[in-house]
């Protein structure tokens, strides 16, 4: 999925409005140790800990690239996918012929074999979209977390999760086609497997010649490349030991920020009660105020706190978010939107009929 529109500040403010808070709370405790309680040895040298900060922007940032990655990989994949369908139905549409057959098939005859191989692509399709969405073990799963939870409920709706396969691969397969692969694992493959054999058939009723054939069966090798580099996206995952160290080194970093920047916002506070102590009117209300914020300056550490945590974690989250583009979260490839786009346009390409409509998705969230 992704959205058309720029994502608002107050979008990502609202996704990560627990942690914001929890970030605040964080940042409270040792101040008030600090300040109220007085425990002024309560804090962390800012060197080292710039030292880890710096160590895991690092971390951050090769993880965001390499999950970028993923997804862009995933990207130019289904956009072969779209190019390729429309190369095969153009072989459908103009290389089966009466040419060279040794039976002549008629015109309607003809139609029912190429909206045939059609449509048993579009079921490869959906097929495939459905083996992609899949849930695995490493996995954000939209179903868990308040966060996604909600996100979910309120702007969205994962098309294979309303529809099972079975319905979906119905309309486009003859019966004998799915009972064939209703017991197959991959039924993705299985379909190709199909769309060999049928070309097969028809090379040797001579309504395609050997150049027409392999032209042909190299398409469904294209498909079956582009389905295996999909399939190595989503069943093998960004490595476990970069995302847990990184997500650790990440909450250390958050746990120790406000321990660390404390005694510099208390120095910044002496400073000013150095230059107000050389002032003239200093029992007047103003020059109180400024004093008494000057001895508890130490307090809006507690904000830039929240706010270093805030960046840090959301950083680690949207690469965590981003590392596996086929799972159906809100910035993910958006497969089955492509799909129905194929699915009318190589339908349309045949003169068929019963085209369905494009999705109209809600909130520009598009699947």
């Amino acid at each position: 999925m992704y959205t058309r529109r720029i994502f608002p500040i107050m979008g990502v403010l609202k996704w990560t409005r627990r942690h914001i808070f929890l970030f605040i709370f964080l940042a409270l405790i040792p101040v008030f140790l600090f300040d109220v309680l007085e425990l002024k040895w309560l804090h962390v040298p800012w060197l080292p800990l710039g030292v880890l900060g710096t160590a895991v922007a690092f971390v951050i940032s090769f993880k965001n690239n390499a999950s970028y990655d993923r997804l862009w990989e995933a990207r130019k994949i289904w956009g072969g996918i779209v190019n390729t369908s429309r190369s095969w139905t153009i072989m459908v549409k103009d290389f089966i012929t009466n040419t060279h057959a040794k039976e002549s098939r008629t015109d309607e005859e003809m139609r029912v074999i190429k909206r045939e191989l059609v449509h048993r692509h579009i079921a490869w399709l959906t097929a495939l979209r459905y083996q992609l969405r899949e849930d695995k073990p490493w996995e954000m799963h939209l179903k868990s977390g308040k966060s996604n939870k909600e996100f979910r409920a309120s702007n969205y709706r994962v098309c294979e999760d309303v529809e099972d396969m079975e319905g979906a691969l119905r309309p486009y397969l003859l019966e004998a086609d799915y009972k064939e692969i209703s017991s197959k694992g991959n039924k993705a493959s299985q379909l190709l497997g199909i769309q060999s054999r049928q070309l097969k058939e028809l090379m040797d009723e001579g309504l395609i010649e050997d150049f027409r054939h392999m032209e042909m069966m190299n398409i469904l090798v294209e498909f079956y490349t582009l389905q295996g580099k999909s399939e190595r996206i989503k069943n093998f995952p960004y490595p476990r030991q970069f995302a847990t160290l990184n997500y650790i080194f990440v909450w250390i970093f958050i746990l120790l920020i406000p321990y660390g920047i404390m005694d510099g916002f208390e120095s910044v506070g002496e400073k000013i009660l150095v230059l107000l102590s050389g002032h003239e009117e200093r029992h007047s209300f103003v020059h109180v105020v400024q004093e008494h914020i000057a001895r508890h300056f130490v307090w809006f550490s507690v904000p830039f706190s929240a706010l270093i945590s805030w960046v840090f974690h959301t950083m680690e989250a949207i690469g965590e978010n981003t590392e596996n583009p086929f799972e159906g979260g809100p910035n993910d490839v958006p497969i089955t939107d492509l799909s129905r786009g194929i699915e009318i346009d190589i339908r349309q390409l045949i003169d068929d009929t019963d085209i369905p409509e494009a999705y109209v998705w809600p909130n520009d969230i598009v699947m």
